[in-house]
């Protein structure tokens, strides 16, 4: 450790000191602010500064005799007597006048504190308040003659004491890895860090309200499972002590929303946490928050119109407007393109799949465009699925729904009656990412459990992101399952793209990080 890191070392030390200091006299009084169980506050910084009329004031210049005019904001609370509480996040002044703000889950606002109004001793304690400290105060409200809206403070009660000194001020938490590893003080340095979970709840909101008004139930499905199904990934694996046996977190709802919509509960969703025992990036954590959906009697275009209607309503709601920027690129919400994955690797890749038909012309293709395939394992349909990685995806930036998927990357999906050896299925892509995923499902029992064999002979192959065989759901198939129209999307990055996140840990409160002790 060199000189500078030993200075801030102690200087932090005295600080934490001198803190608990503070605590302990008032403690040592009989003024213990843990022991206040409850502070009754009459509004938050946004009642009082939301709500505003503009008027013009003079305003006489310090230090001159000229008078301007302004525009100031009066609330429309002016005059009136107001409870509010919050965090100290800056002081000045403590001669006879003291000025704080405060903030709260709206924001901030100014304190206006008079020793002659506090009255000596009370002036003296609030004196002695450090920035971080969490406080109650009664009072009026005011505008000043800088035009902004506070609160003549005749009253302050501290309610938390912060042992801990904040970041400094004019840097903030700025540490990456510091920033995800305490939430906590990012939240309370950064504004646009709280407002981006506000405006995740907002958009979650919209989702149900959505989804309820148009008749679905939302519903809860297991997430301990016996059997990893419903996607291809990698399960998190536990063991049930009581029962002795190997279990997996879930890595997806389908499996378990298709059993009921075979018991006919028509329209469910699911909306939770998923699990994937996979790599980390600006993409993917660990566990990620998705939402499944099921409608009887629908297929792959009714989801398209409602993934599309869905994802406009979620941004109208949460940022009022379906013209959003996403890292310095203008995204248009209100058109969504359509085109079949061969279509798109056409445009792109200057490929026609619809005259390459067989497996070993597709395999040609790939060596001429560069690309690796294994002669046994390749198939067609997983070589225009590779194309389309390849050369497709990265382009995709304004919404577009790319459809009609091989069928050997698409185990639950129906097939494409005119074209058997693709299916009914879609994906939805927005800045070159996939944010939707959705079939016309497979109910044939029989196809399916072929599929489920072809994925069982995978696993014993060593992928071991390919699915097990689930007899239960293959049972539940053979009962009957309607044509029924499922659709997958990914919260989180949804959340991204309408608060112009760059990447998962920053719409994630507390994103999966390594321990400090394994670094």
């Amino acid at each position: 450790m060199d000189n500078r890191n030993i200075e801030t070392e102690e200087n932090l030390n005295e600080l934490l000191k001198v803190r608990r200091d503070k605590l302990k006299e008032l403690q040592d009084i009989g003024e213990d602010p843990f022991e206040i169980t409850k502070f009754e506050r009459t509004h938050t910084s946004g009642d009082i500064k939301n709500n505003y009329t503009e008027e013009e004031r003079e305003l006489t210049k310090r230090g001159s005799d000229e008078v301007e005019i302004i525009k100031a904001k009066i609330s429309a609370l002016d005059g009136t007597k107001v409870s509010v509480a919050g965090r100290i996040m800056s002081k000045r002044g403590m001669g006879k006048v003291g000025f704080v703000h405060i903030s709260d889950i709206d924001g901030k606002i100014q304190l206006f504190v008079k020793k002659d109004v506090l009255g000596e001793e009370a002036y003296n304690r609030f004196k002695k308040l450090d920035i971080g400290d969490i406080v109650g105060a009664e009072g009026e409200v005011f505008t000043t003659q800088t035009g902004e809206i506070s609160i003549r403070a005749d009253k302050i009660t501290l309610l938390s004491k912060s042992l801990r000194p904040l970041p400094e001020k004019f840097h903030g938490l700025v540490d990456t890895d510091l920033r995800y590893r305490q939430r906590y003080v990012d939240l309370i340095m950064n504004d646009d860090v709280k407002n981006t979970f506000v405006t995740r709840s907002k958009i979650i909101r919209a989702i149900r309200t959505y989804l309820d008004n148009r008749g679905f139930l939302e519903v809860d499905t297991p997430m301990l499972n016996t059997i990893a199904g419903g996607a291809s990934a990698r399960p998190f694996i536990t063991h049930h002590n009581a029962l002795d046996i190997d279990m997996y977190l879930r890595i997806a709802t389908e499996l378990h929303l298709k059993r009921l919509i075979v018991g006919g509960m028509e329209k469910v969703y699911e909306m939770g946490r998923q699990f994937r025992n996979e790599g980390m990036d600006i993409k993917h954590n660990p566990e990620f928050t998705s939402i499944e959906i099921y409608e009887a009697f629908a297929d792959f275009n009714d989801m398209m119109d409602l993934t599309e209607n869905l994802i406009r309503f979620a941004a109208k709601e949460a940022c009022g407007t379906e013209q959003i920027v996403y890292q310095g690129t203008e995204i248009d919400l209100s058109h969504f393109e359509r085109m079949t994955m061969i279509e798109s690797i056409k445009k792109y890749a200057g490929v026609d799949f619809d005259e390459i038909k067989t497996d070993e012309e597709a395999q040609a293709a790939a060596k001429a465009k560069g690309l690796e395939v294994d002669p046994v394992k390749n198939t067609r349909g997983d070589i225009i699925a590779l194309f389309f990685d390849e050369f497709v995806e990265e382009n995709l930036v304004q919404p577009t729904f790319i459809t009609e998927y091989p069928v050997e990357i698409s185990p639950l999906a129906k097939r494409k009656p005119t074209q058997p050896e693709l299916t009914e299925r879609f994906e939805v892509f927005i800045t070159g990412r996939e944010f939707g995923n959705a079939f016309s499902e497979l109910n044939d029992p029989i196809d399916q459990r072929g599929r489920f064999e072809a994925q069982v002979a995978l696993r014993d192959a060593g992928d071991d992101e390919a699915g097990m065989m689930d007899e239960d759901f293959l049972n539940a198939l053979e009962y009957g399952m309607p044509p029924t129209g499922g659709l997958g999307i990914g919260i989180d990055r949804l959340v991204m793209l309408l608060t112009d996140s760059y990447s998962i840990r920053d719409v994630l409160l507390f994103p999966t990080m390594k321990p400090l002790s394994d670094k």
